[in-house]
């Protein structure tokens, strides 16, 4: 399955993990979403992704890439 990987800025807690997942999964065509606080590492695996679309979505909900 095809996966994309950011590095964002501003993750600093569950919540800001949860918005992220959330945010990100009522895409078409995402199946997984994960955070990692600590690093603000975001991997997102799906059928039909575009990396510049997701990117966007990341900075409209204030984490964007580092």
């Amino acid at each position: 399955m095809p996966s994309e990987h950011f590095k964002v800025l501003n993750v600093k807690c569950a919540g800001c993990a949860a918005n992220i997942e959330n945010g990100l999964s009522a895409l078409n065509g995402i199946n997984t979403v994960e955070v990692k606080i600590d690093t603000g590492e975001v991997s997102v695996e799906g059928a039909e992704l575009h990396r510049q679309q997701l990117s966007e979505k990341l900075s409209e909900l204030g984490y964007p890439e580092a």
